[in-house]
């Protein structure tokens, strides 16, 4: 009795070097586009640890001062961070309108007019936009990566299926053995793309988020500083 031909088991490793040039090529765009994502989840990552970690000092800084002209000496002293480029810019801009208004004579009120508390107010909301788009930056990409991904790895084994078949019709064999290692070559380039957009969408969730509660912090510090101004009756 004869023995019917069995399918060699293929390694991933065989059915990496195994593959046609397109998957091959596909397959190394993925690769690029998965050290990217991870590339910008890490970046990020120390991005946001660092920003707690500066907005932790520079709100220890505040609580330890009394009046709004002694923090804004002491946020002079600190590196650049998000929460004292706003504070400096708002303090900044109303020197400018009441110049010597924070300065040693805290008993001179300058009190500023609608239109001039309401530039104020635009001043710090601009600023506001331009830290949340330096924090969001890059961030859209996790998004791309993760839905273009999968399509590329769709594309790959399109190729690869349809390069087994060609195959298939060439030698004049269309039994198993023959089409499961070309159909199983196909299918690396949809499992690399899945693999690759899985994180980059939680990534993109969860940093879209986190700008979203970044933005949300600074325009209450924004408010907050007006309101420091009013209590010192500098508005």
């Amino acid at each position: 009795m004869v023995q019917a031909d069995q399918a060699p088991l293929l390694s991933p490793k065989d059915l990496l070097l195994g593959g046609t040039i397109e998957t091959k090529i596909v397959l190394g765009v993925i690769i690029v586009l998965s050290l990217a994502s991870w590339f910008v989840i890490g970046m990020k990552w120390w991005q946001f640890r660092r920003i707690n970690d500066q907005s932790d000092r520079f709100f220890r800084e505040l609580g330890r001062t009394e009046s709004l002209r002694d923090a804004y000496r002491n946020a002079m002293k600190l590196p650049p961070s998000p929460f004292t480029r706003l504070f400096r810019e708002g303090i900044t801009f109303y020197g400018a309108l009441r110049p010597g208004a924070i300065g040693e004579q805290p008993e001179v009120a300058h009190s500023l007019s609608d239109t001039q508390l309401e530039a104020l107010k635009m001043v710090l909301t601009k600023e506001i936009g331009s830290e949340r788009d330096r924090v969001a930056h890059y961030v859209p990409w996790l998004a791309s990566i993760g839905a273009v991904s999968p399509l590329l790895g769709l594309l790959g084994t399109v190729l690869g299926v349809m390069h087994a078949f060609i195959g298939i019709a060439t030698r004049g064999s269309g039994n198993l053995a023959a089409v499961a290692p070309g159909v199983a070559d196909a299918l690396v380039t949809t499992v690399a793309g899945l693999a690759v957009a899985i994180p980059s969408v939680m990534g993109y969730n969860f940093f879209a988020n986190r700008v979203g509660r970044f933005e949300g912090e600074l325009e209450g510090f924004g408010n907050g500083l007006v309101g420091w101004m009013a209590r010192e009756r500098l508005l």
